[in-house]
C-alpha cells in the first residue's frame, strides 16, 4: 500500500443496506408490490389479467366494473397502411389486398355491455 491511500474497509457477511438514493439489488421485487401483469384484489387474492390481442378475451370492464368476454372488431391500422404503401410502391396493382386480410389489421375490444372501447390491439 502506499502512502495517502485509505486502507480498503473490512469485510462484512452482512448485506449493505441500501440507504436513500440506492437502487436494489438486480433481480430484487420489493415484498407487498405484485409482479406487472398481476392485480390484487382487496380480498389478498392477485388475478391475473391476460393481455387482450387477436381474440376476445376475459376482462373487467374498468367503465361499467363488469367481468365480461371482450367483442373484436377488425380496423384499417398502421400495418395495413404500410403494406398497402409498400405494395403501390412496388407497382403491384394489388397494393388494397392488405386491406381485405385480417392478420394485417388492429383489434379493437369493447365491452358487451356498455359498449365502450377496453383496448386496441395494434399490428404495428
Amino acid at each position: 500500500m502506499e502512502k495517502g491511500e485509505d486502507p480498503a474497509p473490512p469485510y462484512s457477511s452482512q448485506p449493505a443496506n441500501n440507504g436513500p438514493g440506492m437502487y436494489p439489488q438486480p433481480g430484487f421485487i420489493p415484498a407487498g408490490a405484485p409482479p406487472a401483469g398481476y392485480q390484487a384484489v382487496q380480498t389478498g387474492h392477485v388475478i391475473v389479467t391476460p393481455a387482450l390481442q387477436d381474440i376476445p378475451g376475459q376482462t373487467v370492464c374498468p367503465h361499467c366494473q363488469q367481468s365480461v368476454t371482450t367483442t373484436t372488431e377488425l380496423k384499417p391500422g398502421l400495418l395495413t397502411w404500410v403494406a398497402c404503401g409498400v405494395l403501390s410502391i412496388f407497382g403491384c396493382i394489388f397494393c388494397c389486398i392488405p386491406f381485405c386480410i385480417n392478420s394485417c389489421k388492429d383489434v379493437e375490444h369493447s365491452c358487451p355491455s356498455c359498449h365502450k372501447v377496453i383496448y386496441n390491439h395494434k399490428r404495428m
